[in-house]
């Protein structure tokens, strides 16, 4: 089982992300602003993946890049999914931390699954 943070603003995304990741035996912790998931970020709660949205918000657009690069520096390891609906442009790739890998939106399951389980080594985890 993985502990992976979201942090989404869109509130339908941020379920579906949580309930996939849960129906695959995963435990989640969620955030739909950068200020919220840095106190996770910043207390003692185990997390294995961060996986955020690019852009949090009409005020924060780039938040998920800064969020990520900030959890990294506390958390060096920490591995990063970023998801956008946004044209992933060359600026945005030069911020991106090491190893990092981004979903486009709108994402499926599938889509989600593969990249959980090719970049990072997360699967699904056996029923009990």
């Amino acid at each position: 089982m993985a502990v992976v943070l979201v942090v989404e603003d869109e509130a339908q995304v941020l379920v579906f992300a949580e309930s996939y990741l849960a129906d695959q035996g995963h435990q989640t912790l969620s955030a739909s602003t950068v200020a919220e998931a840095q106190a996770i970020i910043d207390s003692d709660a185990h997390i294995d993946l961060l996986f955020t949205d690019i852009g949090l918000g009409k005020d924060d657009p780039q938040g998920g890049l800064e969020l990520a690069t900030e959890a990294v520096a506390a958390r060096p390891g920490l591995k990063v999914l970023y998801t956008t609906g946004q044209t992933v442009t060359d600026g945005m790739r030069a911020l991106f931390v090491d190893g990092a890998v981004v979903l486009e939106k709108p994402y499926t399951v599938e889509e989600l699954s593969s990249a959980l389980s090719t970049h990072f080594g997360i699967n699904p985890s056996p029923p009990t």
